[in-house]
């Protein structure tokens, strides 16, 4: 009882120390990039609202609506603040229309309640848009034969702290170490869990492709075929805290061309140069850890933060520091066809922010959920579009940006 005391006592100290300096950089306004800002526009703003059909944002919203009616009213939404609390969006959820409801009566429902607001860094209104999908694997629950990569769930030495809980100016601020005898360290990154393995974390399961399980730790989430016959689904659970890289810079750092990367080149560099994979894989420290779950729905999605099914390209991945999950949220980007030798199409489509990932980061920044399936991943894997975001707010808390309004991004 005394030793784990102690070890409490030690994290308390670690945790106040690095409250203490981000309190210092806090201090200087050159730490803060541009502001979010938000300008208020109307529905005929927005690209192709009045022939977009937003039944599948109507469903997405409904789930989210299911969230927060087990909040209390004063909860705040979340991200900068600008989204009010609970109790602003219950009348919304309230009024939601009948699961048959038409393309019409969907569009009319979020007109009724809501404004759009355009989200801008600063003077610039440009983002970027990629998509992500539930990945697939083949895996066995002994390690055996072809079956040689673990999966792992969360190490119990892992801790994960809310900066906030310590001091209000560092609200939605995170870190995660781990626990080593008498200090809190950093978590080993991914070339030292390749190396050493992690006694501290279970196996859940022994796949049968190194890179299959790197893009599963990319995507978050994935479908799992064992070799008994059963199958299962695996979602994010935690992160080791180590900076996540992508490798497709590491590879154009490598002289692989820039024009095209995607998703799809680099899994085919990666299968075509064995001897190099994992060195390369291992440029990234980012290492996830996965909670293993049934599938109950095969047709459903994988759980989001937000703690709903995603529903396939209506769940949109948001900077949760910013941006509060649950929120419907208009994107106006181009996607891929599911066939690489088709042209893009328009993405002009109403979707609602119900998950995040390491990788989204920033103001007019989003990743489309795509689903499950050939289709998706083709679709996912080569989605990297420049766009505009907006965000649909009830109508008293868009009244209250008056004409614009900036909020410092932490």
């Amino acid at each position: 009882m005394a030793r784990g005391r102690l070890l409490l006592i030690l994290v308390v100290l670690s945790v106040a120390a690095i409250v203490a300096w981000w309190a210092t950089r806090l201090q200087t306004p050159s730490f803060f990039a541009a502001p979010l800002r938000l300008t208020p526009v109307s529905f005929a703003d927005l690209p192709g609202w009045r022939t977009s059909d937003p039944r599948a944002a109507l469903t997405a919203f409904t789930h989210s609506c299911q969230v927060l009616a087990k909040k209390q009213p004063a909860d705040a939404m979340g991200g900068v603040g600008y989204a009010g609390d609970v109790s602003d969006w219950t009348g919304a959820c309230r009024e939601i229309p009948p699961r048959d409801a038409s393309a019409a009566q969907a569009r009319k429902f979020f007109e009724s309640w809501a404004r759009p607001v355009a989200i801008g860094n600063g003077d610039d209104r440009s983002g970027t848009f990629t998509g992500y999908y539930e990945a697939e694997l083949t895996a066995s629950r002994t390690q055996h034969g072809a079956y040689q990569t673990p999966v792992y769930g969360t190490p119990d030495n892992l801790v994960a702290v809310d900066l906030g809980e310590f001091l209000d100016d560092l609200s939605g601020r995170h870190f995660t170490g781990c626990v080593d005898g008498h200090k809190l360290v950093k978590c080993p990154a991914r070339a030292e869990i390749d190396a050493e393995g992690l006694k501290q974390a279970k196996i859940l399961f022994y796949a049968d492709d190194p890179v299959a399980v790197f893009f599963l730790h990319i995507q978050g989430s994935g479908r799992v075929h064992f070799d008994d016959g059963t199958s299962a689904r695996v979602n994010y659970d935690a992160q080791n805290g180590q900076p996540y890289t992508a490798i497709g810079k590491t590879l154009i750092g490598m002289g692989v061309p820039r024009d095209g990367m995607s998703m799809q080149v680099i899994r085919k560099w990666l299968k075509d140069h064995p001897a190099e994979a994992q060195r390369v894989m291992e440029t990234d420290k980012s290492f996830i850890f996965f909670r293993e779950e049934p599938i109950e729905d095969a047709n459903a999605g994988p759980i989001g933060s937000e703690g709903v099914a995603l529903t396939p390209a209506a769940s949109l991945a948001v900077d949760m520091k910013l941006h509060p999950l649950g929120a419907p949220m208009f994107v106006a980007a181009k996607r891929p066809d599911a066939n690489p030798n088709h042209d893009d199409h328009d993405f002009d489509r109403l979707m609602v922010a119900q998950d995040s990932g390491g990788a989204i980061k920033g103001a007019v920044r989003g990743d489309v959920f795509w689903g499950f399936g050939a289709d998706a991943a083709s679709i996912a894997g080569r989605m990297k579009s420049s766009g505009k975001l907006y965000v649909l707010l009830p109508k008293q808390l868009a009244a209250r940006l008056g004409k614009s309004q900036d909020f410092h991004i932490p």
